[in-house]
């Protein structure tokens, strides 16, 4: 049996979990996320905790187990405190744009880069250079930003391009002429 699969899931910050059928609800401050548990999972809530079991022993269920505890507890804190990534652009003549849910890149490219902010998304940029981009949904917002940088992810050789923030980017040594 999964060791996290067996731990419980403390629902805090005002958070709370429904449970229909194979389909889990969790609600919070920050709005509400479903996912369908997956076959032979059953999930209990109680004072404020919520726990999985497995319906059967098979092999399937005991992988399935870890995998729809860390989900929920994924949609446990992105509706309570909600999820953020951020990006920045670095290279000259290289910077962004943001007009209500589209986004204009410049990029080093012959046009500009139209990027389609999706549904559940929130993007700010505090300037050209700087990309936030916030939500509930953890995969969206880390798919979100993944496909952000994948339009120009950054240069070995310069470092230009879009990085995560923070992101330590080792530089080749270009030729030496000799």
């Amino acid at each position: 049996m999964s060791r996290i699969g067996k731990k419980p899931i403390k629902l805090e910050g005002g958070s709370a979990v429904a449970v229909s059928g194979r389909t889990v609800t969790v609600s919070g401050s920050k709005g509400k996320l479903t996912m369908d548990l997956p076959p032979g999972i059953a999930l209990d809530v109680k004072d404020g905790v919520a726990v999985l079991s497995m319906e059967g022993v098979d092999q399937q269920t005991k992988m399935y187990l870890g995998l729809a505890r860390s989900l929920i507890q994924g949609m446990v804190i992105g509706v309570t405190a909600g999820y953020k990534k951020d990006l920045e652009i670095q290279g000259v003549g290289f910077r962004g744009n943001l007009q209500g849910q589209k986004m204009t890149l410049s990029l080093g490219f012959s046009h500009p880069v139209i990027f389609e902010v999706p549904a559940g998304i929130k993007v700010t940029m505090p300037d050209q250079t700087h990309i936030s981009i916030e939500g509930t949904d953890k995969q969206l917002v880390g798919e979100t930003a993944a496909r952000i940088r994948r339009f120009r992810p950054p240069d070995s050789y310069k470092g230009k391009g879009v990085r995560y923030a923070g992101e330590q980017v080792t530089l080749k040594e270009g030729k030496t002429v000799g």
